[in-house]
């Protein structure tokens, strides 16, 4: 995970918008070269470089900036605290809410395969494993299906509400609601 010890100042301010700069369009294009990332930083390509020496170097820091980001917006969402569907919704919402770090990190085959082959899963990880079962223990959630199932489906659901409004075509609140409706109702019709 990422150092606990934190640059300040005008250098670490920067290397915080380049890591953000990067997420964002790497989670849209997953190709994109050193100088469309120092772009979208609004950097010099030999700026981004000195931080970052090459592509890899930089991947590897946006992997692990993003794992903080998402792990950081999940603590906030106390998703340990209160009912288990109140939990869920402030889950879906703290997800939708670091989107591009979301679609960054599970939208590349590769990156998705990196952080999954790490050797300890991500407390958020675990967190969000015990929200499921909690939910399934008190009938909230189907108990019919594995808690890794619904897992998976929560990942998926969020993702289309992050590609919704990475593509423009749902603000943040609008995807939040969807994904939440269709997380707790599926998406058959409702009876009358």
């Amino acid at each position: 995970m990422v150092s606990s010890m934190r640059e300040s100042g005008v250098r670490g301010r920067t290397r915080r918008v380049i890591l953000e700069a990067a997420a964002s369009v790497l989670s849209r294009r997953c190709d994109a070269t050193l100088a469309d990332l120092a772009a979208a930083a609004d950097v010099g390509r030999s700026t981004l470089q000195r931080y970052f020496p090459d592509r890899e170097m930089l991947v590897s820091a946006v992997v692990e900036h993003s794992l903080h980001r998402l792990e950081e917006s999940l603590h906030e969402a106390r998703i340990e605290q209160g009912p288990p569907l109140q939990a869920l919704r402030r889950l879906a919402v703290a997800m939708l809410d670091v989107g591009d770090h979301v679609l960054f990190l599970y939208g590349d085959a590769r990156i998705t395969q990196a952080v999954a082959a790490r050797s300890d899963p991500e407390p958020a990880a675990r967190e969000i494993g015990r929200l499921i079962r909690r939910g399934q223990a008190e009938g909230l959630l189907d108990a019919e299906v594995s808690a890794e199932w619904i897992e998976h489906v929560l990942w998926a659901h969020v993702c289309a509400g992050c590609m919704a409004v990475s593509g423009g075509t749902l603000p943040r609140h609008g995807a939040s609601a969807w994904v939440i409706r269709t997380l707790e109702n599926g998406i058959g019709a409702r009876d009358t």
